[in-house]
């Protein structure tokens, strides 16, 4: 357990870690609870189940990732697990969805849809956090008792 929790008092970590936190607790909040101008548990699961065929179970776990996972990066509390669901719901959507449009976001709204290159930073951000910690400031930093 003390492997899950250990981080250095790195205020770089913290950084990235409430960044990706805050983000994806938005983003999560948009399918959890409807806030943000999101359509709720009831609208986005009918949404992933019905519209793009993901299986109920797996839909739930990516609504949970998301807004869950935000909350634990915002917390820095089981840092690595956040992180881990949160690089591979972004690994799903550009697999399943986005990897069709490209590269780029659709700024001009001249694509399809939204290419990749927000999914692509998100892993890269959820990666420093899976290997190195949650940093400074975090729950996991308390519970290992970490002096480093």
């Amino acid at each position: 357990m003390r492997k899950l929790f250990s981080t250095p008092n790195d205020l770089t970590l913290t950084v990235v870690r409430l960044v990706l936190g805050i983000v994806f607790f938005a983003h999560g909040a948009q399918k959890m609870l409807g806030w943000f101008g999101g359509y709720g548990f009831h609208g986005t699961m009918g949404f992933f189940t019905q519209q793009m065929g993901i299986p109920a179970p797996l839909a739930f776990l990516a609504i949970c990732a998301e807004f869950f996972g935000g909350l634990g990066l915002i917390f820095g509390l089981l840092t690595r697990i956040a992180a881990f669901g949160i690089i591979v719901n972004m690994l799903v959507a550009i697999i399943t969805v986005h990897h069709v449009n490209g590269l780029f976001m659709n700024w001009f709204g001249n694509q399809k849809g939204e290419g990749y290159e927000y999914h692509l930073l998100a892993i890269a951000l959820g990666l420093v956090l899976l290997i190195k910690g949650a940093g400074a400031l975090s729950l996991d930093r308390l519970l290992a008792g970490s002096e480093k």
